[in-house]
């Protein structure tokens, strides 16, 4: 029987987190990212590409970027869905929003969800997952997300250790590339590994400099079939796992190019 993936605790990373930082360095993949709502398949495709992966949960919220939002297939096009969120404002850190309090929205997500997917072959196996995660009693933004993460991470058997809070650096005062490579200090990260849409946010001479490559990650969107319908791309992870076995999606998480 498949464990409860929500049930997951905060320190799962505990031990790997002191071995990062002890004397022996080892060769160690790194990706740091936000953390989102069901995410597209690229975002697993760089967490299975490092040996840890950290959720940077302790930075400024993006109004009307991917935290809370994603997009699904409905009716043959891409649909946006969102979190309802309080208070929610670039001035406030991701872990500092909640999730509005009101329980029906949850309820109303599923519904679409049921809507759009109800006859996708593998919607009887993955739905109740699905249900799970929107369901959970988390109201705290940062929560919410690192479970859903998490249970994801189960799901398609991705080994990679996650760092489930990015405030265990204690390296706020850092900004950018330097926080960055503080954290791969405290980690005794060899590699950081980067989506390649931040090429020009980093400068590999400084990631050199102290001993780290830097590397960026292409993601790939496979195409699958839509209920015979032309390809929709680059949607949530869901439509991904509507659609096909895990056992299918799980290989697709190497299809991608590492420059």
């Amino acid at each position: 029987m498949r464990r409860n993936p929500l049930n997951l605790p905060l320190s799962e990373n505990a031990a790997a987190l002191k071995e990062g930082n002890g004397s022996t360095r080892r060769a160690l993949k790194l990706a740091i990212m936000q953390p989102y709502i069901l995410p597209y398949l690229g975002y697993f495709q760089l967490m299975a590409a490092v040996d840890r992966f950290v959720i940077y949960d302790d930075v400024a919220f993006i109004k009307g970027g991917w935290i809370n939002r994603n997009r699904i297939l409905l009716d043959g096009r891409d649909h946006l869905f969102a979190l309802p969120l309080r208070r929610a404002s670039q001035n406030r850190l991701i872990n500092q929003i909640s999730l509005v309090a009101e329980t029906d929205w949850p309820e109303k997500l599923l519904k679409t969800l049921r809507h759009a997917y109800r006859r996708a072959p593998y919607f009887g196996e993955f739905f109740p997952l699905a249900a799970e995660i929107v369901r959970s009693a988390e109201r705290n933004l940062a929560n919410y997300l690192r479970q859903s993460l998490f249970a994801i991470k189960n799901y398609l058997a991705i080994q990679t250790t996650i760092i489930p809070t990015s405030a265990v650096y204690e390296n706020r005062h850092l900004k950018g590339e330097a926080r960055i490579l503080d954290i791969c200090r405290q980690e005794g990260a060899t590699t950081y590994l980067n989506p390649s849409g931040g090429e020009e946010l980093y400068n590999p001479d400084t990631f050199h400099s102290t001993g780290v490559a830097l590397h960026f990650l292409e993601a790939t969107s496979p195409a699958y079939e839509q209920f015979g319908q032309p390809f929709v791309p680059r949607l949530s992870v869901v439509d991904a796992l509507m659609f096909n076995p895990p056992a299918k999606v799980r290989s697709w998480l190497s299809d991608c190019r590492i420059g």
